[in-house]
Formats: structure tokens, C-alpha cells, sequence
């Protein structure tokens, strides 16, 4: 008796995920997963004509922050669209749990850059369990693999505190990742540019990390400096993870600033010989030369001790302004220098809820409709307390063939280090949150041959799938879970851009995640069969 399927991709070009050539082949879906590879049978209730296509699994995007945006966006359009299935979240130190209730008030100004304004979420959670709950009960388009932020870890126990962690906070620090690890996290996330990351020593970050190698997470890291000091902090990763013996995951591996480009050859070079001395350490990038973060990030750590409120009340003061300015126009400031990287001219306003007009403008256009530009850094502290501080920033720091060396180390996963959002959420967001992976399949390989079409694929599916630890996805195999994507090969492109983010990628036809359609022919079902994933 022929077998019928829930869905029947049929004539399709599989391009499995393991990096191996592509072979044509039916797939059987059923119950959520792939029941056959390979058939003699036509039934199906669905059938995808996939012909002259390529089918390959879901892509998985190892940095990702849509646990901030998951609430008021649970179709993840940007990422549906674009043919992600399952995102990997909590990342830069940055999650959203867990939360102490005496410091909320903290970690919710703090996150606001990147908070759906004008949206409630509550904030009826304490630990991650209760806010993955949340998001189940609404629904999700996609896939959510959590992280434990190392900041909000260290923000829950000592808020904006700079001091060192004494040894009763380093215990409730590991209790608090236990407790996270537990209910299912991955690993932990550390973002050692933003505060309160920042303030923690190499010393006090392995200690806090040893908890991950009983529960096999993994350290992912936003490194303390991706500049004059990119080297030396490659080596503080590293150390991190060899101390430890867990896997290591350096984020958005790139460098920032003219002076420094070319030193991603080095590090990349010392990760290959930290893996021959057996530590597991993997780097991930996005095909962009510019990074986005929020605006406060140009500002001297030492400067955000407190929090924003702090901050704002610093920089009222002569002393404050004087001193961020010589720090930053010597080049002393401790941490990343983006003014001194990308100039006035290269830092421009993605998201500013409170002032839209600034939205799409660099500094440079802001300060000079100010008559500000012949003393920029007054204009900017200026500007900065008119928004109280809460904007995001894209920043053009990095140059082309660094982003193509990285791109094409084995080393590498592929990765969009942005959050979900929708045409009507506004604002001028990194088109990296439209475009990520269609650009790589479009610009890097079908016209620049940087990589093959079956390695880029491993760089989006196995490759994440496996330094995560996601053991039945990634790829197209019988007994996985069917996240599926079918793409033109020939059409695919991403068509977002700095000017005009709000666009959907071409070429991508279907995307299945766990069994169920969320796009059919390019256009959006509304379905949510996506789960919150937790490791075993």
C-alpha cells in the first residue's frame, strides 16, 4: 500500500546540509518530520513541485536577538521570509532572563533600544523557563534556541555595580546559570563591550563559564574589543574555553577601524591552533560591512556605570563630557572607539522611538541640521540626552574582504546578529534582519563564487546545528524534524537596504518548519508551528 505524506517535496535538488553535492530526490514529510528520502510513491496531501530547485534544510542562525522581539512579532517575519527556521537567542549577554524584580526597571531601560516601543510585555517573568512559556502560549513562526546573557546574569545580581564580583555574588552568578542551563539553555552568552559584561574580569568569566562544561554548553562571546585590541581578546576567548574545556563561539567575527584591517588573517589563524591543542573553538560572521548596535555603545564603559539614568546624569557635567572626549579623540578609551572608527559620517540612526525624524541620518547630518558639527562632541552629548539615550546605531567600520576571508574559513557559520521585526515596525533597521542569507546565496555565491553553493548551505544548517548541540536538525535526513527551505537558486537574492530595510528577499518559495508551510509560493501563511528548543 503506497504511503501517504503529510507533504510531498517532489524533483527537488537536496542539498542535504552536510556539505556533500546535491542530489535529486523526493521528500516525505509526516508528524513534523522527514519519514522518507527517496520514494516510489505520489501521495501526498501537500505536494511542492520542487523542480530545477534546490531544497535544503532550515537555516539556523547562531547569533540572533528575536528574544527581544518575539512577543509583538511572534510570525518573525524578517526571518521567515528569509528562510530561517530556528534562531539562536540570548546573545551579546543580552537575554531577557534571568530577571531579579528589585532590578527590572534596570535590565528594561537597558534593553529598550531594541524593545518593540509602545508594545507591553509584561514583564510577569523572572526565569527563563517562564518567559519561553510565554512565548509558547502566543505562538512562534520559528524555532528559539535560548542562551543565558552573562550581563543580565551579572545585572540581576549586581545591576551596574563595576566592582568586582565578591565570592557570595560569583555564587549567586553560578546559581542563577545553573538554574538557567536546567531549564534548558545552550550555553552562555557574554557581551564583553556593554555593561555590566564589561566590568567582569578574564578571572571572574572562567570561573562563571566552568558551570557550562557538566551541562556541554557552549560560550559564545561578543568579545571585550574587535579593534586596536582584537587580537588579545581572540586570546581571552580562547583561554576562556581551554580553561574550562568547553566549546567556544566567537560572535560576528570581524574588525573594526582602517588601522586594523587585515588582522582578522591572525586571529582566524590562532583559532585553527587553539583546535589542534583540542579546544573547540568556531567563529560566525554576517555579510555586511557595517554592525549595528544601540547608540549608547560610542560612550566609554566606565560611563554607563549605574545604567542609562546614571549615564544621562554624567553627561550634564563639564568633567564627564571633557573627559569622554579626550578618550575618545586620543584613542585611550577602554573598550571600542566607534567614533574614532567609523567617524561622524559613519554612525547613523537605525531606531529612535522617541525622535523619528533621526531615523536614516548619521551623526554628522544630525549635528550639522544642529549647527553642531564644528563642536561634534558637545552636539552629541547634547543629542544624546534629548533621546535619553535610546537609539540604535549601523556603524561602517569593516572592510570587504575581510568579511570574504571570514566568509570562507572553514571555521565559520553564516549568522545575521539582528531581531525579528516586520514593514510595519518602522524605523531604519540593519537590512541584515531582511537579507542575511538570500545575500550570501545571491552575492556570494551565485555571483562572486566565494563559496559553493553546498558549503554555504553547511555554513547556515550542520555546521550551527552542530556546535549548538542540535542533534535532529540541520539536516535532511529521515528522522529529523522537517525545517525545510526550497529556493530558486538562480532568483534568490536579498533586496534589503540601508536606505530601504523593509524589503523582502526573491527567490525563496517555501519554508517549512516542523512539518507545517509558514511560507507558500513567497507569501506568509501566519502559521506558528515553531518550538522553543531546549538541550537535553
Amino acid at each position: 500500500m503506497a504511503e501517504s505524506f503529510d507533504i510531498l517535496i517532489k524533483d527537488g535538488n537536496v542539498i542535504d546540509g552536510t556539505g556533500s553535492l546535491w542530489f535529486r530526490e523526493d521528500i516525505g514529510i509526516g508528524e513534523g518530520k522527514i519519514k522518507r528520502v527517496g520514494l516510489t510513491t505520489e501521495n501526498g496531501k501537500k505536494t511542492i513541485d520542487a523542480k530545477g530547485m534546490v531544497v535544503s534544510p532550515g537555516f539556523i542562525d547562531l547569533h540572533n536577538h528575536t528574544d527581544l522581539t518575539i512577543l509583538p512579532y511572534p510570525n518573525a517575519e524578517s526571518y521567515i521570509m528569509q528562510g530561517v527556521a530556528t534562531v539562536v537567542v540570548g546573545n551579546c549577554g543580552l537575554s531577557v532572563a534571568p530577571v531579579n524584580t528589585g532590578k527590572v526597571d534596570l535590565l528594561k531601560r537597558y534593553l529598550s533600544p531594541f524593545l518593540k516601543s509602545g508594545f507591553d510585555y509584561g514583564w510577569d517573568w523572572r526565569t527563563l523557563e517562564e518567559y519561553y512559556k510565554k512565548v509558547e502560549r502566543q505562538g512562534t513562526s520559528l524555532n528559539l534556541a535560548p542562551l543565558a546573557g552573562q550581563g543580565t546574569i551579572r545585572l540581576a545580581v549586581k545591576g551596574f555595580d563595576s566592582n568586582e564580583a565578591s565570592k557570595e555574588e560569583m555564587n549567586e552568578m553560578k546559581q542563577l546559570l545553573e538554574q538557567s542551563l536546567e531549564e534548558g539553555a545552550f550555553g552562555m552568552s557574554t557581551g564583553l563591550i556593554y555593561p555590566p559584561g564589561t566590568y567582569s574580569s578574564t578571572e571572574e568569566l572562567i570561573e562563571l563559564a566552568s558551570v557550562l562544561k557538566k551541562h556541554g554548553g557552549i560560550y559564545a562571546t561578543h568579545m571585550r574589543n574587535e579593534g586596536d585590541k582584537l587580537i588579545e581578546s581572540v586570546e581571552e576567548a580562547i583561554r576562556i574555553g581551554e580553561e574550562n574545556n568547553i566549546a567556544v563561539e566567537i560572535s560576528h567575527h570581524k574588525t573594526s577601524g582602517r588601522t586594523n584591517w587585515g588582522k582578522i588573517n591572525a586571529t582566524l589563524r590562532a583559532m585553527e591552533q587553539a583546535r589542534e591543542r583540542g579546544v573547540e573553538v568556531n567563529c560566525d560572521v554576517y555579510p555586511y560591512t557595517a554592525g549595528s548596535t544601540t547608540i549608547t555603545a560610542v560612550l566609554p564603559t566606565w560611563a554607563l556605570a549605574g545604567g542609562v539614568g546614571d549615564m544621562l546624569e554624567r553627561l550634564k557635567t563639564k568633567e564627564t563630557r571633557e573627559r569622554i572626549r579626550k578618550e575618545s579623540a586620543e584613542g585611550t578609551m577602554k573598550g571600542e572607539n566607534w567614533i574614532k572608527a567609523a567617524g561622524w559620517d559613519g554612525i547613523v540612526i537605525g531606531e529612535c522611538p522617541s525622535k523619528k525624524e533621526y531615523e536614516g541620518k548619521s551623526l554628522e547630518e544630525i549635528l550639522k541640521g544642529k549647527n553642531r558639527l564644528t563642536e561634534p562632541y558637545e552636539g552629541f552629548f547634547d543629542w544624546l540626552l534629548e533621546i535619553e539615550g535610546n537609539a540604535t546605531m549601523v556603524i561602517f567600520v569593516m572592510d570587504e574582504a575581510d568579511v570574504r576571508t571570514v566568509m570562507s574559513s572553514p571555521l565559520s557559520s553564516i549568522i545575521s546578529d539582528s531581531w525579528a521585526t516586520a514593514p510595519s515596525g518602522g524605523g531604519k533597521p540593519h537590512p541584515r534582519a531582511y537579507g542575511t542569507f538570500p545575500r550570501v546565496l545571491g552575492k556570494y555565491v551565485r555571483e562572486e563564487k566565494i563559496l559553493t553553493l553546498e558549503d554555504a548551505i553547511r555554513k547556515m544548517t550542520s555546521l550551527p546545528a552542530g556546535k549548538l548541540g542540535l542533534q535532529d536538525r540541520g539536516i535532511i535526513k529521515e528522522g529529523f524534524w522537517a525545517d525545510i527551505v526550497v529556493f530558486d537558486p538562480d532568483r534568490i537574492k536579498d533586496k534589503a537596504t540601508y536606505a530601504e530595510p523593509h524589503q523582502y528577499p526573491e527567490g525563496i518559495d517555501y519554508v517549512i518548519v516542523n512539518g507545517q508551510v509558514a511560507v507558500d509560493h513567497g507569501t506568509l501563511t501566519g502559521a506558528r508551528p515553531g518550538k522553543v528548543l531546549r538541550r537535553r
